[in-house]
């Protein structure tokens, strides 16, 4: 999904918000795949990603029978 011209595309959640999605392709993530491999802590470091956006990337890998790392 593609949230603007300056954001390459991803397959994360609508949902997670801008910032959260820039904060992930900032960190080298563009793939939700990608994530079991993060913990939820690790993601939380990151600047945009809060709460909310780790509820829905988590819901979202749940969907697809995943988790984050140490879950």
């Amino acid at each position: 999904m593609t949230t603007d011209s300056t954001t390459p595309p991803d397959d994360f959640p609508h949902g997670i918000g801008n910032p959260a999605r820039r904060a992930l392709h900032a960190a080298g993530y563009t793939a939700l795949d990608q994530l079991p491999a993060v913990s939820e802590a690790e993601l939380l470091r990151l600047h945009g990603v809060g709460p909310k956006a780790v509820r829905v990337l988590r819901a979202a890998l749940e969907a697809k029978g995943l988790s984050f790392a140490g879950e």
